[in-house]
């Protein structure tokens, strides 16, 4: 038999019974759209959470207090001492350091903001200028909060675009006052809009000077310090130099949680990396199963067809020819499943990103290459055994049967 005979003879297998081949195709077709599908959640939520890391600013360094270690609990530092606070102060004896270039303070809470007889809850950051450069925010009107000295608390605010939409509608925010909590407050700035991210919705915001919040709040604790190295071969060196001068200022106690951008974006690209194999593995276990459907399917064909293959070993075709025919069948069943399959995810992922446009869902290459050799290599090993069976049958005994 010549190859053309070979696939002459599969597709008119295939086509000789539609409803058993169409479901072959369909179970073949969801597993590699599972793969699709999944994998491009998966990976999406990657990109997600790396992109909004990523605009938080480049090159940071993030303080915390309170020292985070992986050790035993011991109660005797419970109870014989307190950890420092972390301090305007603390944030300001960064800024002196050879390794960074901006350093901004950050005391966070939430209040209520009202203007001309409107009202509503709001998240409020103290901060210094610096902030506006570190995390990339650009200013729609006005200005940023002024370059004053961090200790005192300036009765100015920048607000972001929902926050004037909502409070003064059409009419021009800046110089404006409003009260935030107990305070009244002139508005300096207003934020170009920018949307969620990571929490934290930016057209929501009130920025005040730290000081002020502190005072709001009645805290003298910073909730973080964002410290931005002088580029990003200098993150380490600022690191170590922020840790060691806090250190100092603590009285030799190492009581701060010293992160980088970098390392964070490592840990969770290694977490979201490792879930998009796992639920790319859960999905392949659906092409495991339409590969022994497939099975099942090509071992009714060769009962079904016994007397044909009596007849075609008995014209001449040898084992080696029938084995090629149900395989070349069950390739076929495959191929077109997992280009089914294929179609189907690719649109799924589509309308996963039409619906949740900031999720970027798209599959990555290796799982849709690794989702279509895995259909195609299930259906061919499926199909051996099959194959095998009607390659051995005995041709005098096979057109009896028939």
């Amino acid at each position: 038999m010549r190859l053309a005979d070979t696939l002459h003879f599969a597709r008119a297998a295939a086509t000789g019974y539609p409803a058993r081949t169409a479901l072959s195709v369909l179970a073949m077709a969801i597993g590699v759209a599972a793969v699709v599908v999944l994998t491009a959640l998966g990976d999406g939520a990657r990109r997600y959470v790396v992109s909004q890391f990523s605009s938080l600013g480049t090159n940071l360094v993030i303080v915390l207090p309170g020292r985070s270690g992986t050790g035993g609990f011991n109660p005797a530092p419970a109870i014989t001492s307190t950890p420092r606070d972390l301090t305007i102060d603390d944030a300001a004896s960064l800024r002196r350091l050879p390794a960074v270039a901006r350093v901004a303070p950050l005391a966070v809470g939430t209040s209520e903001i009202s203007a001309g007889g409107r009202l509503r809850e709001t998240m409020v950051a103290g901060t210094a200028r610096d902030y506006f450069a570190i995390r990339n925010f650009e200013i729609a009107q006005g200005d940023a909060l002024p370059d004053d000295d961090w200790n005192r608390g300036a009765p100015v605010a920048v607000i972001g675009a929902r926050i004037q939409e909502e409070l003064f509608g059409s009419t021009p925010a800046l110089g404006q006052r409003v009260r935030v909590g107990d305070r009244r407050l002139r508005i300096v700035g207003v934020l170009k809009p920018t949307g969620q991210g990571l929490g934290m919705n930016t057209d929501e915001l009130v920025i005040v000077p730290v000081a002020l919040a502190q005072a709001m709040f009645n805290s003298n604790t910073l909730f973080r310090v964002l410290v931005e190295a002088s580029s990003r071969d200098a993150i380490p060196a600022a690191r170590e130099s922020v840790l060691n001068t806090l250190k100092q200022r603590h009285r030799g106690e190492e009581d701060v949680t010293v992160i980088t951008q970098d390392a964070v974006l490592a840990t969770f690209d290694r977490l979201l990396g490792a879930l998009t194999l796992a639920v790319a593995g859960i999905a392949a276990i659906s092409l495991a199963v339409a590969g022994i459907l497939v099975m099942n399917v090509m071992l009714v064909a060769v009962t079904q067809r016994t007397g044909e293959i009596g007849l075609l070993k008995a014209l001449g075709a040898s084992g080696r020819d029938i084995r090629r025919a149900f395989l070349a069948e069950a390739a076929m069943l495959s191929a077109v499943g997992a280009v089914v399959g294929y179609l189907l995810g690719q649109a799924g992922a589509f309308a996963l990103r039409q619906a949740f446009p900031v999720f970027p869902a798209y599959p990555p290459d290796w799982a849709v290459i690794a989702g279509l050799a895995t259909a195609l290599g299930t259906g061919l090993l499926f199909g051996v055994m099959p194959a095998r069976r009607a390659a051995r049958l005995d041709p005098v005994q096979a057109l009896m049967k028939h």
